[in-house]
């Protein structure tokens, strides 16, 4: 018999509410946590906020100067399992929104996607507000404002400035989804830039780039460094409510903060922005969080790593050449940073460099190697690899180790 692709798409929607069931009762039975904003089975299968945590937290490890450790007990098996049902999920909405000729359904992605409104209100203690950038390519960015903690730090200059620790860091926040999916509306990401500026108590700017495979290389570098030139030219100040001064907003602690897609977004940013005059703006640092850097060959990790929550090599490599120019492999230097057909970086000017690596992301080989050429090439970094972290753990909120990654962020920007 032949099955048709409504059909098709039928299973895959019952295939979701099987796995969230199987999900429920693996929670109640081992008492862990799992947070959704809301699920409904019959309707919007994805206005979730994905997490599991235990109710015991895990024990924190081994510090260096430029490493730490993060370890504690293995993950139990019923909690790692409940992470792959959560994973099953996340790749039948990429199966729905895929065709079979490689291009991406956007009504399937949009209607699984579940944007988040802009809300001027504060919630959680920070505003949004959305602004477009370049309206013919689409280019856009959220603004996540944390509410203010005292009246003078938003009162209008008189004869002096403020000092300069009441001043808002700027964040700059790019998206992961394989450079495919996506956005800064997306629950997921609105939820996570909010924290990110409240415990931060920056500005972050979380930017709309074109997606592949309709926009291959180089157009979400382009976008996101437009995104930049954007701040620069002022524009983005004039956004601010009129509660805001914005002179309170600091352009000389820029930061670009991108997880998977977006930290490799993030680090081509930098480069770019080391080239180019960007005055008043100065980036103080980079923030990778489980960038997505990769090649040719195959890694011990990609090899070993297997059955793992989120991400398998496959699908890693379907984003590659949905991204990167055609014909081009996995050594393109958007991809292998420090292949052979990469440019050296020993004379780029970068700012310093804050990595999060999960020792159950399978791209963990080539993050750490990411770390070690960028020391070699006598750069300023700092690791932090999480034994028992997913990859983009951070947004799935996965144990009390996110807490301990937004600690991480938050001496990070407050060294620079």
């Amino acid at each position: 018999m032949k099955v048709s692709s409504l059909d098709c798409k039928s299973s895959h929607v019952l295939s979701l509410s099987h796995s969230l069931r199987q999900a429920a009762r693996i929670v109640k039975a081992k008492r862990l946590s799992l947070k959704f904003l809301s699920i409904d089975l019959n309707g919007d299968l994805s206005n979730l906020k994905i997490g599991i945590s235990k109710t015991k937290g895990h024990e924190n490890g081994r510090f260096s100067s430029s490493h730490a450790l993060y370890g504690g007990a293995n993950l139990e098996s019923m909690e790692l399992w409940s992470l792959r049902l959560l994973s099953r999920m996340l790749h039948a909405f990429d199966n729905l929104c895929i065709r079979k000729d490689g291009t991406v359904n956007r009504k399937w992605d949009k209607f699984l996607g579940t944007q988040v409104p802009a809300n001027p209100q504060a919630k959680c203690g920070v505003s949004t507000v959305d602004v477009i950038v370049d309206f013919e390519k689409d280019v856009w960015v959220r603004l996540f404002i944390p509410k203010k903690k005292s009246r003078k730090l938003y009162s209008l200059y008189k004869k002096s400035k403020p000092q300069a620790q009441k001043l808002f860091p700027i964040i700059f926040f790019y998206h992961g989804g394989g450079f495919v999916f996506l956005s800064p509306d997306s629950v997921c990401y609105d939820t996570f830039c909010r924290r990110l500026a409240r415990k931060c108590h920056a500005l972050v700017i979380s930017v709309h780039y074109r997606r592949a495979p309709e926009h291959k290389f180089p157009a979400a570098y382009d976008d996101c460094f437009a995104a930049l030139e954007w701040l620069q030219s002022g524009q983005a100040t004039q956004c601010l409510p009129r509660s805001i001064d914005p002179r309170c907003i600091d352009l000389s602690r820029v930061f670009l903060c991108g997880d998977s897609a977006g930290g490799n977004i993030a680090h081509h940013v930098a480069v770019r922005a080391s080239e180019t005059e960007i005055s008043p703006l100065c980036i103080k640092g980079v923030m990778l969080l489980s960038p997505f850097f990769g090649g040719q060959e195959r890694t011990p990790a990609e090899i070993r790593v297997r059955n793992v929550p989120m991400v398998s090599v496959k699908r890693l490599d379907w984003y590659w050449k949905s991204f990167l120019p055609h014909g081009a492999n996995r050594d393109h230097p958007a991809c292998n940073i420090f292949g052979r057909n990469s440019p050296d970086l020993s004379d780029v000017s970068l700012p310093s460099v804050l990595i999060i690596i999960g020792g159950l992301d399978i791209l963990q080989d080539w993050e750490t190697r990411y770390a070690d050429c960028l020391n070699r090439a006598g750069k300023d970094v700092k690791v932090f690899f999480y034994k028992n972290g997913i990859h983009s753990f951070g947004l799935f909120d996965q144990t009390h180790i996110t807490k301990q990654m937004f600690f991480n962020i938050m001496g990070f920007i407050d060294n620079h």
